[in-house]
């Protein structure tokens, strides 16, 4: 059954920092009515068993899951950091089993300017094979997810252009990786969100329901060249979902005909709550529009 889930990209920042508690999020996030939260691994502030535990109840006492850990692994980096990397990723998918969730994000790493594209493939296949050894002992799934770049990173991410992602893709065929697709970073990256989708539908495990627009007066290629150039431009802005540059239409129909089966995690808030509602409202519209069907088809065999 497809699933709504918010991560709150509008307090990502003081999230991060602890200037907002992740409990404030929580209780914030119950207006959006959501089948779940996505949490990024920088929003908690330790990671003992205790402390997971209160995190899941709390969100599980407002009715939603955690479907999802947010990681951002770095598995570009030179040695010794590479096995500090892998390490942490791994105690990341722990965690994920321990909140409940299914799925917990991986990324290549940062494209450092030093490395070649073959080395860098090889270093990030070896890494991600090395973390699902822990992955299907404890039943998650991770997803790569077609990425432009952590905040508390220097480089762009190293897959962030279709040919290398697809190709760190078909390196790794396990049914414990999947992709996470994210429409908007396809944008972002010069190349088809739609033409991608095509090609890594098969395994969409979860998306990141984001949609961009380019204010008034700026040319959308200008500014994609401009921010892959020197960072997030002012003029490519977040928006509510279904009101920027995605087909969501498209997007919705093409995973409704593979079987999509997982989440879809709003990636908005810029702008605050009232927008994250809008972009939860849409989603659903879709949802019931493309998957309701074939959900009720489900449920009239139980």
């Amino acid at each position: 059954m497809v699933k709504i889930s918010a991560f709150p990209k509008c307090w990502i920042r003081e999230l991060s920092s602890g200037e907002m508690d992740l409990f404030d999020w929580i209780e914030q996030s119950r207006v959006l009515a959501c089948d779940g939260l996505e949490i990024y691994v920088r929003f908690f502030r330790r990671w003992d068993d205790t402390y997971l535990r209160v995190v899941r109840e709390r969100v599980e006492d407002y009715g939603m899951q955690i479907p999802m850990l947010c990681a951002s692994p770095d598995f570009t980096a030179p040695e010794p950091q590479l096995q500090k990397e892998i390490a942490r990723q791994n105690e990341y998918i722990v965690a994920t089993s321990q909140l409940g969730g299914r799925y917990c994000r991986v990324l290549s790493g940062q494209r450092r300017p030093d490395l070649p594209r073959e080395v860098g493939v090889e270093q990030v296949v070896y890494c991600i094979e090395e973390c699902l050894k822990t992955a299907r002992r404890y039943g998650v799934t991770l997803v790569i997810e077609n990425h432009y770049k952590d905040d508390h990173w220097l480089y762009p991410e190293f897959a962030q252009d279709q040919e290398t992602f697809l190709q760190i893709l078909d390196r790794i065929q396990d049914s414990a990786f999947g992709v996470q697709y994210d429409p908007s970073n396809a944008i972002v990256g010069g190349y088809d969100p739609l033409a991608l989708l095509d090609v890594v539908a098969p395994r969409v495990r979860t998306m990141h329901a984001s949609d961009r627009y380019v204010e008034p007066g700026f040319d959308l290629q200008t500014v994609i060249r401009d921010f892959n150039r020197q960072g997030y431009h002012p003029a490519l802005r977040h928006g509510v979902v279904g009101e920027g540059l995605n087909d969501y239409e498209a997007i919705f129909r093409r995973l409704s005909m593979t079987g999509f089966d997982g989440w879809i995690s709003i990636e908005d808030g810029i702008n605050g709550m009232d927008e994250m509602k809008r972009s939860v409202n849409f989603l659903r519209l879709l949802c019931a529009r493309h998957f309701g069907r074939r959900e009720q088809g489900r449920k009239s065999y139980v």
